[in-house]
This record gives C-alpha cells, sequence and structure tokens, in this order.
C-alpha cells in the first residue's frame, strides 16, 4: 500500500494531550496536515497557539468520540479545511490516528456497570464509529492508514486492570480483523503498544478510581488497592520514557511503506509481550501477585 506523503491529512482523535498532542506536533513538524480533535476548550486554545506560534500545518478540532454529531460536526469541519482532492471534492483525511481513551481501575466485582460501560464505549465503540465514518472516502481512494493506540494492558492484565484491559482486548481483537478485511483494498491498518509512560491519562485514571479507593477501607480488597498505590508511585519515579517516545514510533508506522501489524513502545512493553507468549499463565500469576503482594 502507497504510504501517506508529508502534505497528508492526519486525524488524531486525543489529540491535545498526552500521545495525542505530542504526535500531532512532531507529525506536522513532519510536513502533515494536522487536525487534532479533542473536547477540552482551554487545551485546544493552548495547541492552536503553539502552531500559530511556530507556524506548523496544525489545526484543532472539537470532538467528543463518544457522541455521534459532535463526530459527524468534526468530520464535516476536516474535510472543510482539508486540501481538495483533484476532482473538486472537500478534502479526505489519509491517516486516522484513534488515540482517546479513558481508564477505571477498579476490582471487576466492585466496578459500576456505568463505569464499566464508559470504559468500553471510549476505547473500543467510539474507535469502531469512527472508523466506520473514515472507511468509505479511504476505501473509494484505494489508500489509507489506520492507526490505533492500545497498549500492553491489551495483551496482558493484571489484578485492577480489568476493566481497562478489557477495552484493550477487544480493541485488539477489532484491529486484527479489521486489518485483514482491508489490506486488500490499499489501506493500512496498523496497533501501538505502549508500555507505562508518565501522561495526564494517569491523573484522569486515578481520579475517576478515587471513589472506588475512597472505599477501599471496607472492602475485601483494601489492601490490594493499598498496595498497588505503592508500587504506581515507585514505579513512576523509575520511569524515564516520554509521550514523545510514544510519537517517533507512530510516525515510524505513518512512514513505513509496509508497517508492522504491532508496534511496542519501552522496552517493559516489548519483555511483558514476550513473557506473556513464552511463559506459563501460573508463573505469571504468581509473579504479579508478589509484586502486589497479594497471593
Amino acid at each position: 500500500m502507497a504510504k501517506p506523503e508529508e502534505g497528508s491529512t492526519v486525524l488524531i482523535t486525543g489529540g491535545t494531550q498526552g500521545f495525542g498532542k505530542a504526535t500531532a506536533v512532531l507529525l506536522a513538524e513532519q510536513g502533515y496536515r494536522v487536525f487534532a480533535a479533542g473536547r477540552n476548550a482551554e487545551r485546544r486554545a493552548q495547541l492552536d497557539a503553539l502552531a500559530k506560534e511556530r507556524k506548523l500545518p496544525l489545526a484543532t478540532v472539537e470532538m467528543d468520540v463518544k457522541d455521534e454529531a459532535s463526530v459527524g460536526r468534526a468530520l464535516e469541519e476536516v474535510r472543510r479545511q482539508a486540501p481538495r482532492l483533484p476532482s473538486g471534492q472537500a478534502g479526505a483525511i489519509d491517516v486516522l490516528i484513534n488515540n482517546a481513551g479513558v481508564g477505571y481501575y477498579a476490582v471487576m466485582e466492585e466496578i459500576r456497570m456505568e463505569h464499566l460501560r464508559e470504559q468500553m464505549e471510549t476505547n473500543f465503540f467510539a474507535v469502531a464509529r469512527l472508523t466506520q465514518r473514515v472507511l468509505p472516502e479511504m476505501r473509494a481512494r484505494q489508500r489509507g492508514r489506520i492507526i490505533n493506540i492500545s497498549s500492553i494492558a491489551g495483551k496482558f492484565s493484571m489484578p485492577l486492570f480489568g476493566p481497562y484491559s478489557a477495552s484493550k482486548f477487544a480493541l485488539e481483537a477489532m484491529t486484527d480483523a479489521l486489518r485483514m478485511e482491508v489490506r486488500p483494498l490499499g489501506i493500512d491498518v496498523v496497533l501501538i503498544e505502549p508500555g507505562f509512560i508518565p501522561t495526564g491519562f494517569q491523573a484522569v485514571a486515578h481520579e475517576l478510581a478515587s471513589e472506588y479507593v475512597a472505599g477501599a477501607e471496607r472492602s475485601p480488597y483494601a489492601q490490594l488497592y493499598k498496595n498497588y498505590g505503592r508500587s504506581y508511585r515507585k514505579s513512576t519515579r523509575a520511569v524515564k520514557y516520554t509521550p514523545k517516545d510514544c510519537a517517533r514510533v507512530i510516525l515510524r508506522a505513518v512512514r513505513a511503506e509496509r508497517p508492522r501489524a504491532r508496534y511496542t513502545v519501552t522496552r517493559s512493553a516489548a519483555i511483558l509481550s514476550i513473557a506473556k507468549r513464552l511463559l506459563p499463565e501460573r508463573l505469571i500469576d504468581w509473579r504479579i501477585g508478589k509484586s502486589l503482594g497479594w497471593r
């Protein structure tokens, strides 16, 4: 499949912070025409100001990936601003990067169903919705690239990660099927699987989990919540990766003549991926339980 050339139009969801912002800026620096979608007006304004100051081909659009009408308005705006096709039709999206996501950390017995549904709606159904809206124009032109931002948690779960991992496991399965469905039509589909990289995502996730942590003293899983918090703080201090590291991998996936099906980001993600394939489940369970003091 033809790789997207410089000047191609890129739409990235969750594009105003974390991986999304770093990727939007990097791609714009490389000459791609980037539209960074997000809900937060203040963050959109900040990114627009940065693009103007640095004269980058980058603009933001308002989009709530869970809202059908919001998605429709954003796509109309992107197509209006993107370079028109030789036929005179409105501009088309060459690269779609599904990056928007949310994370709930809680044990499966205690997570409320509305939170579990929101987890799946944002990380899975919203990706399917936007992909369905963009695929027809890619298929008509027999070219395009879809990059889904998953996580090593989409291949490897652990206590408290059940809701988040469930959404990413689903995303991985959907992406595998989609990749095989559209490859003969000239469209590439790629998964990015980052390991732990500190971004604003974790702060939001811990805020969303606050009601479960607050009630942990009355929970039979109190010690698990406490031990995970200690482990999280320790691991955060040790991590040296930044969102730019993930952005550079995404750039490789955009530029590649024949992109790989999967790209892992961080050494720990690569190690966990190999361990999942080679080690017995019982040994993996024991090692995770030991690290969390929960066995």
